[in-house]
């Protein structure tokens, strides 16, 4: 599928990504799991450069789950340093693109230094560019980014009648994150396996058989495309047969 089939004017401004099916396009091929995750590396980019071209605002990739500390850990130790390189050899091409660059997740005493080092740079390098955020899951887990916004509820001595959804949502990992409008997920899994729990709440999902490193631009086109024959309503008739706007329906999520 081409962008020029999508309207344009319609595309999502977040997408969030469930990058799965790494390890097992690899074993298909009779290759080491490891080799499906350099095999990532260009579906990712390449999804990057096309989610630019159509104008998306906000991507977001899960790249490393809280969970995944329980993999063998060979595999564990490759992912950690294979981020380390993509974040050396990639942080100036994606400055280079207009990307800002953000990461969300723990920062706990699992991720190596040099590491954390790394995000940090590539997210001072990226700061000011403007023409469409990457958000980076790493050491990520929903339920986690939850507790952790109710524990700083509790750190800032709000009382019970003071917390609203907006109190939780300021204490999230990245305040600035808009709720996805669509989450993807590759390799024919049809769960959200603990991503973004609290923005996915009226989020479209989408699921696909493609494996992650097969996943390219015209795949994710589709996605769009599947996501705009959508009526989003959020939980509410629709006039006429139409459905609310975004913009209505964030004024309205509000609270104080």
């Amino acid at each position: 599928m081409i962008a020029a089939a999508l309207d344009l004017e319609r595309v999502p401004a977040h997408v969030a990504c469930v990058m799965d099916g790494n390890g097992r396009w690899a074993q298909s091929r009779g290759l080491p799991r490891t080799e499906g995750h350099r095999a990532g590396e260009e579906a990712l980019f390449d999804v990057v450069e096309g989610a630019l071209d159509i104008g998306v605002e906000w991507l977001t990739v899960y790249a490393f789950s809280t969970e995944n500390w329980r993999r063998p850990a060979d595999e564990v130790r490759f992912l950690l340093d294979f981020n380390e390189d993509i974040l050396l050899r990639r942080r100036d091409e994606l400055h280079q693109w207009g990307v800002r660059v953000r990461f969300v997740g723990r920062r706990d005493q699992r991720v190596p230094k040099r590491l954390l080092g790394l995000m940090d740079d590539a997210i001072r390098l990226t700061e000011h560019n403007s023409r469409m955020t990457l958000a980076i899951a790493f050491n990520y887990g929903g339920r986690a980014e939850i507790v952790d916004a109710v524990r700083a509820v509790v750190s800032a001595g709000m009382r019970p009648e003071q917390i609203t959804e907006r109190t939780i949502a300021r204490r999230l990992y990245d305040p600035e994150m808009p709720e996805p409008d669509l989450m993807i997920r590759t390799s024919g899994e049809s769960r959200t396996s603990n991503f973004l729990l609290w923005g996915l709440a009226y989020s479209e999902l989408y699921f696909t058989d493609t494996a992650w490193p097969d996943f390219r631009r015209g795949d994710l086109y589709e996605a769009i495309r599947v996501y705009q024959e959508r009526e989003r309503r959020f939980g509410r008739l629709a006039p006429n047969g139409a459905g609310p706007s975004n913009a209505s329906v964030a004024a309205s999520n509000g609270d104080g």
